[in-house]
């Protein structure tokens, strides 16, 4: 539900998203600058607006710092930019699991290209990988890690050091590549 908030004299408006399943206050502010908060459902609101006023300058420095960085070639999420996408994505990502998967050997059920706000990418236990369709629009690099990181969830099923050793493999500056996806030029929205 939209609300708006009083925080150092600017009114902001927000999205409040009450959930069955939080346990706590969760505030994140995304590149296109919108502020959603994450709340237990039975939790008061002026309980949420106090910690929302605890946390205002971490707010505002987050809202004023996107605009002035809009990145804003992964802020469209719009049903066109989908389609427009969607096999572009499928392609790039069985070409390049090909590839990679030489090098693994691991074994995958079926490639998914979804519309996600706040993944790149996931991998299921029954084995099928996911992508977000907006990883036709990263640089190739960064789309190939992306691949390679859903890829060695096939072997370590979380993020262990058995993981890391995996990604290592074919990406040992995996660390900047984590840096630059977390970077406001390739946050999603």
């Amino acid at each position: 539900m939209q609300k708006q908030i009083k925080l150092d004299n600017k009114t902001l408006d927000y999205t409040l998203k009450l959930s069955k399943r939080a346990r706590r206050l969760r505030l994140a502010v995304y590149c296109d600058g919108n502020f959603v908060v994450t709340a237990p459902r039975r939790l008061p609101h002026y309980r949420i607006e106090e910690f929302i006023s605890a946390k205002a300058a971490w707010v505002l420095k987050k809202i004023a710092y996107f605009k002035e960085f809009p990145s804003t070639f992964l802020n469209t999420n719009s049903a066109q930019d989908y389609a427009q996408y969607k096999e572009e994505a499928r392609s790039l990502a069985t070409a390049r699991l090909n590839y990679f998967n030489q090098f693994y050997g691991f074994s995958y059920n079926r490639i998914r290209i979804a519309k996600q706000k706040t993944r790149w990418g996931s991998c299921s236990r029954k084995g099928n990988l996911n992508f977000n369709y907006k990883i036709a629009l990263l640089p190739a690099d960064l789309a190939d890690y992306i691949i390679v990181h859903e890829l060695c969830h096939l072997g370590q099923f979380n993020h262990s050091d058995k993981f890391w050793n995996l990604v290592a493999k074919m990406f040992p500056d995996y660390q900047e590549k984590r840096k630059a996806l977390n970077s406001n030029n390739f946050r999603l929205a």
